[in-house]
């Protein structure tokens, strides 16, 4: 593990386009648990499935989150979360993992390493410092569902437009995204 340094990570939503992404900014020593829950602040995600991360063939996530296949075995190594942390999985720049959330709508995201930083103890970590675009709805499909849910938003003689108005809110924007309230939300203690 590398001495006390900073880690700007990039968290893209794979395939979407336009991008969906975050950046923040982590201290290497911090625990892949602490991460899924930045994860899910940072994205908008509100924690109601399962998650894994893997790197190359190792699976981590938490005990008793997979009922009882939660084991490490030949085939599909899980690994605590738990006891894990970021710097053990990225050790040098470009070097990247992919973190999975909810299994029914298949939301990965890839985690990269963008630059290794000089601890500084005047910046407050956690911090997202950028980003683009709205994290998409819970349970709205995954990426095909979500960009289908878009059109539908956009076209109000579709047949579920109301509906879906109803459902994701008058004022869904999903360009709309800000670092700064982000942010806040992140150094209220959510990270």
């Amino acid at each position: 593990m590398p001495p006390r340094v900073t880690y700007q990570l990039r968290i893209d939503l794979r395939r979407t386009k336009p991008p969906i992404w975050r950046r923040v900014l982590v201290p290497a020593s911090m625990y892949l648990d602490t991460l899924h829950h930045l994860i899910q602040l940072v994205m908008g995600w509100e924690d109601r499935h399962l998650h894994m991360f893997r790197k190359d063939d190792r699976y981590y996530s938490r005990p008793g989150s997979w009922d009882n296949d939660w084991r490490q075995s030949a085939t599909s190594p899980h690994l605590d979360e738990r006891q894990h942390r970021i710097g053990q999985l990225l050790t040098r720049e470009k070097d990247w993992m992919t973190y999975m959330y909810d299994f029914g709508d298949s939301w990965e995201h890839k985690i990269t390493l963008q630059k290794i930083l000089p601890y500084d103890r005047t910046v407050r970590l956690p911090a997202c410092t950028g980003g683009r675009r709205r994290c998409p709805p819970e349970d709205c499909g995954g990426v095909w569902g979500y960009y289908e849910m878009l059109e539908v938003l956009e076209d109000p003689n579709a047949r579920d437009h109301e509906h879906m108005k109803e459902w994701v809110g008058e004022d869904f924007d999903p360009g709309e995204f800000s670092a700064k309230a982000v942010d806040e939300v992140v150094g209220e203690g959510g990270g």
